[in-house]
């Protein structure tokens, strides 16, 4: 990605020393001055670095690990205030990770939401009209120049096309891109040098989620991206959402580029809203709880997901024509697991599900990232304490947020991380959970998926779904029996042209290399065996069959020579 190859390139190239200079100064007058680094200032020219009148390590001296963490929360955040948008923006994403940090430092954090400053009309049109090549008042017949909403990457205004349809229109701040890529290569190189100097910002890992920070940036900058989004949720939601309970805007892809989003907009009140739970409760409820399984549902079968359900992006539709649907907004934010992924996070909801905690361990092990080998029985003696308070409950009464993050905690513990695309999953969970509560229903997601999940299972693990494996396999097992002997050749070419020598001397180990021949002779039957029976069930999968003569006699064909090299590898263990 162009931001992390800028962060990585700033130790040997200062793009912008003057703003540098300006961030090093903000940092050191909040306290900072200690963790700024020779390696920094050397950096500016004829730089000399002020003093804090109050050093972070003097105040953190007598501080409890919750204490520390809101004082440096305190002092990043304010901070990030001053330096502006790109800064802010860095917050809003740490505000995010329950999974790395202090809920005493994500408090903090959460407190850049409403800091954003709104950019006057006058400053985007022409960044507007330079995106639709023509002049604004030949596209809309009225914008309003006040922003509804301001983000740190673009700001939202109301507006109607000449046909009289509301949209809404996305603008990118004037500048941002450019200001976002010299922030972040600073931000980089600044918590690199930081980290060096500090044992408290290193247990922060700031540093661990700017990878993350450049994947979303990347993705929020280009608002192509988004329609794509909006277009690919729908066409997901339409297979499975048989009530047609979800409406998805329309994207107006005629005005729309990398730098504008022009969306219908939509009429209804948002889940935020007091007026929404006293109104409708009644009406919500069967709705969020079919939404909520119809969410699990394409997320487990399709892969992709919206991951920024939160109250100001769900609507109660109120327009004359879907009223009572549920309408999405803000696809910036999106998730994705691959099919292997949804293989382990089916496993690791049925093990939280029967309490399993060995079996939730290593699955959370499998997709994990860590830097040394972890204590695993200390891992699992802690888990099975965390999630002890649980035992006992029905699924009912069991608070999916409240385990999960007990959970998520213990892995934080042993320094164990979850990528990214899996943290999305799990907060995206928690988030529309919390939702439910704003509303004041319960959800019930362990329900939700308890009941589903024998269902998702047979649909994961279809028939089909095996078949292709197999085919796909057999096809690897092929091309490497085909190279192998290649390879074995050109070896031996080399081996007699340099005359290496091979000495095998007798220490008494015959019964062992005998045994262990043996079990290679017989797991060499056994895959190609396996391969014979496949592609006989492979040739038949597409066939109705009623009697055993609809079988095709090549089926039959390849399941004989399968069961007979499976009989071959049997008698080579009994000659063992």
């Amino acid at each position: 990605m162009d931001l992390i190859r800028a962060g990585l390139g700033l130790s040997k190239t200062i793009r912008n020393v003057g703003r540098l200079q300006e961030i090093v100064l903000v940092f050191a007058r909040h306290g900072f001055d200690e963790f700024i680094t020779n390696n920094v200032t050397t950096k500016i020219p004829n730089f000399v670095l002020p003093k804090s009148k109050k050093r972070i390590s003097e105040e953190l001296a007598n501080k409890s690990e919750k204490d520390w963490n809101q004082v440096l929360g305190f002092r990043l955040r304010k901070c990030f205030e001053e330096l502006g948008p790109a800064f802010i923006k860095f917050g809003q994403l740490l505000s995010s990770r329950e999974d790395l940090f202090h809920p005493s430092f994500l408090e903090e954090m959460r407190m850049l939401r409403d800091k954003v400053k709104t950019v006057p009309l006058a400053d985007v049109l022409p960044a507007i009209e330079k995106s639709l090549g023509k002049k604004i008042d030949q596209v809309f017949s009225y914008v309003d120049p006040i922003a509804i909403g301001t983000a740190s990457i673009g700001v939202v205004y109301r507006a109607v096309l000449l046909d009289g349809t509301p949209v809404v229109i996305k603008v990118r701040r004037p500048g941002i891109e450019k200001e976002i890529e010299t922030d972040f290569s600073i931000i980089m190189f600044l918590a690199t040098q930081a980290e060096r100097v500090s044992k408290e910002l290193r247990y922060l890992g700031v540093t661990r989620v700017l990878n993350d920070f450049a994947f979303t940036l990347q993705r929020e900058l280009n608002f192509n991206i988004e329609a794509l989004n909006c277009e690919r949720l729908k066409k997901n939601l339409e297979k499975h959402d048989e009530k047609k309970l979800y409406y998805i805007p329309k994207v107006y892809k005629e005005f729309s580029t990398e730098d504008i989003l022009v969306i219908e907009e939509l009429k209804g009140i948002p889940f935020s809203s007091n007026e929404l739970i006293l109104e409708k409760k009644d009406e919500i409820i069967p709705k969020m709880e079919y939404g909520v399984q119809l969410f699990l549902k394409t997320f487990l079968k399709d892969g992709f997901f919206h991951a920024d359900l939160h109250g100001g992006n769900f609507f109660y539709l109120l327009d004359g024509v879907n009223d009572g649907r549920i309408g999405l907004i803000d696809f910036g934010l999106m998730g994705s697991l691959s099919k292997n992924g949804r293989h382990h996070f089916i496993a690791i909801v049925y093990a939280l599900l029967s309490y399993n905690y060995e079996n939730l361990v290593y699955e959370f092990l499998d997709v994990a990232e860590y830097d040394t080998i972890p204590d695993i029985d200390g891992l699992i003696r802690d888990v099975r304490e965390g999630l002890s308070p649980f035992v006992g409950l029905s699924v009912k009464q069991t608070n999916f947020s409240d385990l999960l993050t007990v959970v998520l905690n213990t892995l934080k513990k042993h320094q164990i991380f979850l990528p990214r695309e899996w943290y999305i999953i799990f907060r995206a969970l928690i988030t529309i959970d919390g939702v439910g509560k704003d509303l004041g229903i319960d959800l019930n997601i362990f329900g939700i998926l308890e009941g589903d999940i024998n269902e998702i299972v047979q649909s994961t693990f279809n028939k089909e779904e095996l078949m292709e494996e197999a085919a796909w396999a057999a096809r690897d097992l092929t091309s490497s029996l085909r190279v192998l002997p290649r390879h074995i050749r050109w070896f031996l070419r080399d081996f007699a042209k340099k005359g290496y020598a091979i000495e095998v001397k007798n220490t008494g180990y015959e019964k062992e290399l005998v045994s262990l021949v043996g079990a290679l002779i017989f797991l060499g039957f056994s895959l190609v065996a396996g391969i014979f029976i496949f592609s006989g069930i492979f040739i038949i999968a597409a066939k109705e069959i009623h009697i055993w003569s609809d079988i095709p006699t090549l089926s039959w064909i390849l399941w004989s020579l399968g069961l007979l090299l499976f009989s071959s590898g049997i008698g080579s263990l009994k000659k063992v």
